[in-house]
């Protein structure tokens, strides 16, 4: 039995809907996380939101967020796409589970479908959006299909969206651990001066371990733990959502 696989646009009007609403609830967040990686004088999350609320009011944890939410709507489109277009390639997976598997095991499988569709099929299988969305994806997939095994649901049969809203937040949470050290050397490359301190990524990596510890690869972990938490359930509800309506 396949994998049912979704209409691109509509992959990428649901994706791209469910970044942007996503990005915009959680930039608060995004906010808090950012300014308190940076380097310099450390500041605990709560005293970061007193001081921008007592300076700039509501609005300013709000600072900068149309970009991201512009941003964040195309690369969620692209993920979901991305994300649909793999469901239908995990093969092997889900042929395994069926009455009469057709193929005899993993060198069998990827050659029946390197012949069916080229090494371009495996190769577009393998490819991912970075160590944020593999993980995430692949968490959010397990997860669903072992939910829904337990369930004993039906192929095709809709996930409530508080369970899938569950699974998406536990989705979030593994992502934040396991990516943790990659988004504070991502943040502190990311301003202009950067390049005058520091010569590349690696670099950055080595003055941030050596210089401060390795314990300040994980600053940041609370506020960026709520945002992805809330993002990994907001995003994937708001997706399966409106693929119900327009599908």
């Amino acid at each position: 039995m396949s994998v049912k696989r979704e209409k691109p646009i509509h992959s990428l009007i649901a994706g791209g809907t469910a970044g942007a609403i996503e990005a915009f609830v959680t930039y608060p967040m995004e906010f808090v996380k950012t300014r308190s990686q940076f380097g310099g004088k450390k500041e605990p999350p709560l005293q970061i939101i007193r001081s921008t609320l007592s300076q700039h009011g509501i609005t300013g944890l709000y600072s900068g967020c149309g970009a991201l939410v512009i941003g964040n709507a195309a690369k969620a489109g692209v993920r979901f796409l991305s994300y649909d277009w793999f469901k239908s390639k995990t093969k092997l997976i889900d042929d395994a589970h069926q009455p009469n598997p057709q193929y005899r095991g993993l060198v069998h499988g990827t050659v029946s479908i390197v012949r069916q569709e080229g090494f371009l099929g495996i190769y577009r299988s393998m490819m991912r959006q970075g160590a944020n969305s593999a993980i995430r994806f692949t968490t959010y997939s397990t997860l669903k299909q072992v939910v829904q095994g337990a369930a004993g649901a039906r192929p095709g049969q809709q996930t409530p969206s508080t369970i899938t809203f569950g699974i998406g937040a536990v989705a979030g949470l593994m992502t934040v651990y396991k990516t943790m050290p990659l988004d504070v050397v991502k943040t502190r490359m990311q301003p202009l001066e950067a390049r005058q301190q520091y010569k590349n990524s690696f670099h950055c990596a080595y003055r941030i371990f050596t210089e401060e510890g390795i314990l300040r690869f994980w600053t940041g972990t609370t506020p960026r733990l709520a945002r992805l938490v809330m993002s990994g359930g907001i995003v994937f509800t708001v997706y399966e959502q409106i693929i119900r309506i327009i599908a």
